[in-house]
């Protein structure tokens, strides 16, 4: 493990540990739960629970621990900067009415996927996704695009830290059969997932570049496998969603040369 710079901050490295333990599937935790998923004692997770029910961030009644929605805040300085969303997402509904299945945006953080837009059309997943919403890179369409659009040296340091835990029967899960995907993914540009996320999930990503023509993001189509055969993926949803990146890149490019 890489030691931290002699600049690391460790009480704030907590306290954001202390936030990223609520999730979709923990919404509201006891003390108890919040130090066993952080790794801290319990007298450490309580001054950080405390201290951000003073700062508003979290709410309690006395027993059980939840964020508000003042957390917002901390995302919103840098998704109102983000050009992305903004240029992607009348092209994401437009793509999403012409293929009648959701479309979203994301980009790479940490070994991750993060959702930055999206256009759901149904329910396709256990797991409801909004903006923010984060999936690990090796098990999806986008989080593929991703990593194959990382200059070998970074992928091969992802390779390297990454837990390839499977999520179903189908996923990916050893380092040799992860890299043949990736250098697959980079001479087709673009990637079907199978199952790998969940089962019954067909998914379809393509890269959104930037002028350099580095992969900035990923944009795909997710649909359920009994709808669309893997087949049927590419040749009805593929030339669609490749339409669609190389508008939405074009657009970034033109935005972002704006004075």
């Amino acid at each position: 493990m890489t030691e931290p710079s002699p600049d690391y901050v460790q009480s704030l490295a907590r306290g954001l540990s202390v936030i990223r333990a609520f999730d979709a599937e923990r919404p509201r935790q006891t003390l108890s739960e919040v130090a066993k998923s952080t790794d801290l004692t319990r007298a450490t997770a309580r001054r950080f629970l405390l201290t951000l029910v003073e700062l508003g961030y979290v709410r309690t009644d006395g027993s059980v621990f939840w964020l508000t929605p003042r957390v917002l805040e901390l995302g919103y300085s840098y998704l109102s900067a983000l050009t992305l969303p903004e240029v992607a997402g009348p092209h994401l509904e437009s793509l999403a009415k012409r293929v009648h299945e959701s479309a979203s945006v994301s980009i790479l953080d940490a070994g991750d996927v993060v959702y930055v837009a999206r256009v759901p059309v149904s329910r396709i997943m256990t797991v409801a996704i909004t903006i923010g919403t984060r999936f690990p890179a090796f098990a999806t369409s986008m989080g593929r695009v991703l990593l194959a659009g990382l200059p070998e040296p970074e992928f091969e340091e992802y390779l390297s830290h990454v837990s390839l835990t499977p999520l179903t029967g189908r996923t990916i899960s050893t380092p040799d059969a992860l890299r043949q995907e990736i250098e697959r993914v980079r001479v087709d540009g673009f990637c079907i997932v199978d199952q790998e996320l969940e089962e019954g999930l067909r998914s379809l990503a393509a890269p959104i570049r930037d002028h350099t023509g580095a992969v900035v993001a990923a944009a795909n189509i997710s649909t359920q496998a009994a709808r669309y055969s893997a087949a049927a993926v590419r040749k009805e949803l593929l030339p669609e969603l490749l339409s669609t990146v190389e508008t939405i890149g074009l657009d970034l490019v033109r935005m972002q040369s704006q004075p």
